[in-house]
């Protein structure tokens, strides 16, 4: 089978996936990205370039569909370029949400494409609008409706399409539901298990061990809409709680979603000086963005994992640190209780009451033993529900079976080499 493989930044929420048909010998793979080329043997990689982007003072309402429509005229170009030397490509993969899909159909009408539909624009049960801090505009439903026109034309576009859980799904108009299949993309949990004898250096702050009283927050970037600010205003009152207790923040200084801080810094300079006279910052490390083997070291490392996030799209990080059995403080908004239990699998806290987030971080860091058995039970769930191999494989095949003609179709996995990890 000849796959194609659409994410501009490739390969984003297909790395498992392609990863997994790569290593099955039985499939040509060429990825189109907009990134550096990624470090993926047995795939082909092509880099292409939008054919338009908006202009700085581009019309709000208009200036999305612009860029996306930019991209899609891009992919289509790089397509046909591919298409003259001798690739044309049995099924298609890839995210809606940056317009990439669009044109395809024009291009290739036979082929099917296999969409992944992460998040519809809303004004109301969403991250806009959530937090009062963070006020949304009175133009802001007009804004995230003319945004969802890259939506609406996808799911036209689209032979099938895929959410990876029940509430990103349920964010799309019921419409949209009969087309679009639930299914994560997969967690690699037979990678990702817990280590007793983890440890982490941190230069002259020393070296850290499991015996260890340690406590982590990670985001891509430290931002408001992952509860950057909330954890921040919670770090002093753990500290004064827990006075031997070590902070490791994870995160870029940038923002990959919401608004800007208006404060030169970003979030993290506004949120030091909030906060910063009631800190102790030498029981606080700030990391930066780290490699993926140190971040899961981190985790594995942690007490006490926190995962702050308003009613968006669920992070990765989330179930790759119930995978690594970390005892985690989340925020209680509805896309975090599809994934965890309070008391069961994880706590859940109220997003907007620092002390509330405080007091039970400190509780699980001074009482470790009465919460011990919350990692196993999280393990537990997400190999159940999220496991790449076991759970995710078989589904994410039989869906793009479905699309492909008999002697096209993928085998499926044999039994022995989708078991559950222990």
């Amino acid at each position: 089978m000849n796959l194609l493989i659409v994410h501009q930044n490739f390969p984003g929420q297909y790395k498992l996936l392609a990863e997994w048909l790569v290593s099955t010998g039985q499939h040509r793979i060429v990825a189109l990205g907009q990134r550096e080329l990624p470090k993926m043997a047995g795939i082909q990689y092509v880099r292409y370039a939008p054919h338009r982007k908006p202009d700085k003072d581009a019309y709000a309402l208009t200036s999305y569909w612009e860029e996306c429509a930019g991209n899609g005229f891009g992919v289509v170009l790089a397509c046909q370029q591919m298409e003259a030397r001798g690739f044309r490509p049995d099924l298609i993969l890839g995210h809606v949400g940056w317009g990439e899909l669009t044109f395809l159909k024009q291009l290739w009408p036979d082929v099917p494409i296999l969409g992944f539909f992460e998040y519809f624009y809303l004004h109301e049960g969403g991250s806009v609008g959530f937090d009062p801090e963070f006020p949304a505009s009175d133009h802001s439903r007009y804004i995230m409706h003319a945004r969802n026109a890259v939506n609406f034309a996808n799911i036209q576009t689209v032979d099938l399409g895929q959410s990876p859980t029940l509430w990103q799904r349920d964010t799309f108009p019921k419409s949209f539901h009969d087309k679009i299949y639930v299914c994560h993309d997969g967690i690699p949990t037979d990678r990702l298990r817990p280590d007793p004898d983890v440890s982490l250096s941190l230069g002259r702050a020393g070296t850290l061990t499991r015996s260890d009283e340690v406590f982590t927050y990670m985001a891509r970037n430290l931002e408001p809409t992952r509860g950057f600010h909330q954890f921040m205003r919670a770090l002093p009152l753990i500290q004064e709680a827990r006075p031997n207790a070590r902070c490791i923040v994870i995160g870029g200084n940038e923002v990959s979603y919401g608004r800007k801080s208006a404060e030169e810094g970003g979030y993290r300079a506004q949120m030091e000086r909030e906060v910063g006279d009631r800190v102790d910052w030498n029981r606080v490390h700030f990391l930066g963005r780290v490699p993926y083997e140190d971040y899961c070291r981190i985790i594995r490392l942690s007490r006490c994992h926190i995962y702050l996030t308003v009613p968006f799209v669920l992070s990765w990080s989330l179930l790759e640190a119930m995978a690594m059995e970390a005892t985690i403080v989340a925020s209680d908004v509805p896309p975090v209780r599809e994934a965890m239990t309070d008391g069961e699998t994880g706590i859940l806290t109220d997003f907007f009451d620092p002390a509330a987030l405080a007091a039970r971080v400190s509780d699980v860091l001074a009482r470790p033993g009465d919460y011990a058995h919350l990692g196993p039970a999280a393990r537990t769930h997400v190999v159940r529900h999220y496991d790449f191999r076991s759970h995710c494989l078989p589904e994410h095949v039989s869906r793009m079976n479905t699309l492909l003609p008999r002697d096209k179709q993928i085998a499926m996995p044999g039994a022995a080499g989708t078991k559950a990890p222990a």
